[in-house]
């Protein structure tokens, strides 16, 4: 994934150190916006479309995978 898209686990970080500080929690506020970013982000990579670098890697290798688990042993 490109270092510019947001993770579940940069939303984590943000939502931990915006409720310490006693920032806006809604989901307009940062932290729920970085949450529905990172959701977003994370559906995009598993369904294979996370871009021209990663998103055909992941895709065909999950395919890759799906084929062996139908067909144990080749036969």
């Amino acid at each position: 994934m490109p270092s510019n898209q947001m993770t579940q686990s940069d939303a984590s970080r943000i939502q931990s150190s915006q409720a310490k500080s006693g920032g806006d929690m809604s989901s307009s506020g940062f932290a729920g916006r970085a949450q529905s970013a990172g959701d977003r982000n994370n559906a995009s990579t598993q369904a294979g479309g996370g871009g021209t670098d990663g998103g055909e890697a992941i895709a065909g290798a999950g395919g890759n995978q799906g084929a062996g688990a139908q067909n144990p042993g080749g036969k």
